[in-house]
């Protein structure tokens, strides 16, 4: 059946509206925020509510007409050519029960606006560095942030799922109704349904002390030292990370660091300022400071703290977990990203783990390799006539962090480059990847949604 007569079939039957290649408002539903790929799927179903959604699949797998998913884009696996593309990003509903301590989210919430609507009752979910990111790609793929040490990954902290999985069924997944379904999802990405909405756990976090330290990049080995002791001494309710950064030449930069190399330490401090200032003076002490923006802020302004891009564009991401950071492992980084380096990239951060990111849930689910202590993470902006440059360096960085590395690419963080089978498969303990491929049988074992970091099915056993 030809595009438009799937259209003809499917427009009456919805509240949003399909849109094909070359009409109005095709291009504009695709501009996600990672701009990476140049998407041409067949139709783009621009989704209203979840009827829509649950409509969509169903018209595409009578057809056999591949499934996407988009809400933000910031976290674009494949493109999506040939397929049936829903956007839900006008899918905006919010609920927040302040007595329970929960939101239910529709699938096209991005984090600042959950901020915005959990503040007025002190209260906030377990949101990562951008405010920016959509809420349910980030909990699918596990969800690390601020508040991570002190109550876990955000997949951990879901109380049930509402989606349509893929033989045009809407389920609700929860520890009680389809709980290997619910297990699965988080963790396992995109690749078991599409999601309408989330129940999320809320926590009574108002304020947090926090900020950027900023130090001259000549006192990057001892920052980096320093920080390192300093993380095997901290809380729980401390999160962390350190950032060698060659940062532009532009007015968005601050002036004390602007077109300068510096270390950017960076610091959430989940309780009292007087005690958070007492941890951080040790960090203090390295160096005079280019600029220090550590203070005790709403916790609303978190996305200040790292200082994420806010501008779509083509980014290039690499990241790995690590069991450990000895001086050999520091000393890695360092001859390659230092102030003496030869490498072009303009940022890379060192992440804290451990803590409830190492506890395992009340309700286990498919978030990987716990055990690892830190990450290492490179996400840059990126023109045409670097790409191939960037690609080499970050590359040069994963190899030369090989020795303490657990596992693959680290799955919150696993970019649009990271797709292939062999990498996936690596993002998981090797039962936890072969418990999410039976589970993938069960529920689409003709891989209608294989538009992401994909989990193929596994094989029928023999009886």
């Amino acid at each position: 059946m030809s595009v438009p007569s799937l259209r003809d079939d499917l427009q009456p039957a919805l509240s949003g509206t399909v849109l094909l290649p070359g009409e109005e408002g095709y291009e504009h539903e695709l501009a996600g925020f990672n701009r990476i790929f140049e998407q041409r799927p067949s139709a783009v179903v621009a989704a209203a509510d979840s009827a829509d959604v649950l409509t969509t699949v169903r018209h595409a797998a009578e057809r056999n007409l591949p499934v996407a998913v988009q809400s933000t884009g910031h976290g674009v696996a494949v493109p999506s050519d040939g397929g049936v593309l829903i956007s839900t990003a006008a899918m905006k509903g919010v609920h927040v029960d302040p007595a329970g301590r929960t939101a239910r989210v529709e699938a096209g919430v991005r984090w600042g606006e959950l901020l915005r609507r959990t503040a007025p009752f002190g209260l906030t979910g377990l949101n990562g560095a951008s405010p920016s990111v959509g809420t349910v790609g980030y909990v699918l793929g596990g969800g690390h942030g601020p508040l991570g040490r002190s109550y876990g990954y955000a997949a951990d902290r879901v109380r049930g799922i509402e989606l349509v999985t893929a033989d045009g069924t809407w389920r609700r997944a929860d520890p009680q109704r389809n709980p290997e379904l619910f297990w699965g999802m988080r963790g396992g990405k995109g690749n078991f349904g599409v999601v309408t909405s989330m129940e999320l756990e809320l926590f009574g976090v108002s304020r947090v002390y926090g900020g950027g330290l900023f130090l001259p990049g000549e006192s990057a080995e001892a920052a980096l030292r320093r920080w390192r002791d300093w993380t095997h001494t901290v809380p729980d309710e401390m999160h962390s990370g350190i950032a060698l950064v060659r940062f532009p030449q532009q007015a968005t930069v601050p002036e004390p660091v602007r077109g300068r190399f510096a270390v950017h330490l960076r610091i959430a401090y989940n309780g009292p300022a007087a005690e958070g200032e007492r941890l951080v003076r040790p960090l203090r002490g390295i160096a005079p400071a280019l600029l220090d923006t550590v203070t005790e802020m709403p916790y609303s302004r978190v996305g200040e703290i790292h200082m994420d891009p806010t501008e779509p564009g083509v980014y290039y991401e690499r990241s790995a977990r690590l069991a450990e950071l000895d001086d050999a492992a520091l000393s890695a980084v360092l001859e390659l990203v230092g102030p003496d380096g030869d490498c072009p990239l303009p940022a890379v951060e060192l992440r804290h783990l451990g803590g409830a990111l190492r506890r395992p849930p009340a309700h286990p689910n498919a978030v990987p390799y716990r055990e690892a202590a830190y990450t290492v993470f490179s996400g840059v902006p990126v023109a045409p006539h670097q790409r191939a440059e960037i690609a080499r360096h970050q590359q040069r960085l994963i190899e030369a962090v090989e020795p303490w590395r657990v596992g693959g690419p680290f799955l919150s963080f696993i970019s649009a480059r990271e797709n292939d089978p062999d990498l996936v498969r690596s993002a998981y303990e090797p039962d936890t990847h072969e418990r999410l491929t039976a589970l993938k049988r069960s529920y689409d074992p003709d891989n209608l949604f294989r538009f992401n970091h994909n989990i193929p099915p596994s094989e029928a056993r023999a009886a």
